[in-house]
């Protein structure tokens, strides 16, 4: 394999860049990314990054940004790739592993490693200013400028899911006036189960911040000006409003594969090693549909990449993901760590601290087997259980 191209500049596009370098591949290496950035950490953006100190303007400061960046200078001399940065992919042809690009040029290819990441769900409707999502840094920065656009602002978010909670938490922590609204009748259910998601459900009402669930959004309201002035809930409440954050999850970016022959649904259809059905394409991170199931998660882009990458190089599936699943959330000071596979029915228990405190450590059982973990601000007891865990979900060795 004389060429590969990682069409992603994400996470799992460093991270399946790394890779083949790391597993002896010394051929041409192309990186192609639609953001003009090299690429950065994400979780920060709802975090740190939005909570840390900015200027009159409002504007970043420089050192806020630079704990984001996921690679140097030297890690980039290493890796030897040429850098299409600020360029989409708006096609394949997978007969001849050729990618066309928005500048008009076509990349002809023998490895292809789809990272492309997703994209968040909007509200229908226009999108007044004052109105965001958070998923890139540019969105980020048009975040931070917002709230800082003099003294304390009403935010609502719209949807109570992870990202949307971290950004109520920073808004919260800045001193703006938060309300969070769900349409589900409580968030994370989906995710922890009832009983555990009641309980990080409390953290909004800790801090202040009023939580409405059990109602969708009908639309946005803008003044004279454009500027977004109301939230409209679908049961015709209205909530005034400076800045809204739209959270309503992801949708994988797969839009340009249209017509491609690769099988497309809820991302790009891998089997268990990432590997689609044409061996020399490959998919990683939260656009690849591996075995039945997508992942959105940090962990799981991280180690998908190198499975993918050491099939490629292979040329078949001879790796497969079997990873645990392990997501994490940092909410109003609290660091909420989730382990395994939950199914409806399993029972949590707590094992460690309480639910009063906001500390606590549960194991989800299921027929007197631990299925997966939760903790809140237990990080050493959940690090421990959750290689425990790990080594149990390991299929048993044959023969």
């Amino acid at each position: 394999m004389k060429s590969v191209t990682v069409i992603g500049a994400s996470l799992a596009g460093l991270y399946a860049a790394r890779a083949l370098r790391a597993q002896g591949y010394d051929g041409h290496l192309t990186i192609v990314g639609a953001e003009p950035h090299r690429p950065y950490d994400r979780p920060p953006l709802s975090k740190e990054f939005l909570t840390a100190p900015a200027s009159a303007e409002g504007d970043a400061d420089p050192a806020a940004e630079g704990p984001l960046a996921l690679t140097d200078t030297e890690e980039l001399a290493g890796l030897d790739a040429e850098w299409l940065l600020g360029t989409r992919a708006t096609a394949l042809d997978t007969r001849h592993r050729a990618v066309r690009l928005d500048t008009g040029r076509t990349l002809t290819t023998d490895g292809i490693v789809l990272t492309t990441g997703a994209a968040p769900r909007r509200l229908p409707g226009p999108a007044p200013d004052g109105s965001h999502t958070l998923r890139t840094l540019d969105d980020a920065r048009a975040l931070r400028a917002d709230l800082a656009r003099g003294g304390p602002t009403r935010v609502v978010v719209i949807g109570g899911g992870f990202i949307g909670a971290e950004v109520a938490a920073s808004c919260a922590a800045l001193g703006h006036q938060v309300a969070v609204v769900e349409a589900a009748p409580l968030p994370l259910v989906p995710q922890l189960g009832e009983s555990m998601a009641e309980l990080c459900a409390r953290l909004h009402g800790d801090h202040g911040v009023a939580l409405l669930t059990g109602t969708g959004v009908r639309g946005l309201r803008a003044g004279a000006d454009g500027r977004v002035t109301a939230v409209e809930l679908a049961d015709g409440r209205l909530l005034s409003a400076d800045v809204v954050v739209t959270g309503i999850g992801v949708r994988p970016a797969t839009d340009w594969l249209e017509g491609s022959g690769l099988p497309l649904g809820d991302g790009v259809r891998c089997d268990a090693g990432c590997v689609t059905p044409i061996p020399a394409i490959v998919a990683a991170g939260d656009v690849a549909h591996v075995a039945g199931a997508r992942a959105e998660h940090w962990t799981s882009a991280t180690e998908q990449a190198a499975t993918a990458v050491h099939n490629l190089l292979a040329g078949r599936t001879a790796r497969t993901h079997r990873a645990l699943p392990y997501f994490w959330s940092d909410q109003y000071g609290v660091r909420i760590q989730f382990a395994g596979h939950r199914r409806p029915g399993d029972v949590p228990r707590i094992v460690e601290g309480s639910p009063d405190d906001r500390s606590f450590l549960a194991c989800y059982e299921r027929d007197g087997r631990t299925t997966a973990l939760l903790a809140l601000n237990r990080p050493r007891p959940f690090a421990r259980l959750r290689r425990e865990l790990a080594r149990a979900a390991q299929p048993a060795p044959t023969g």
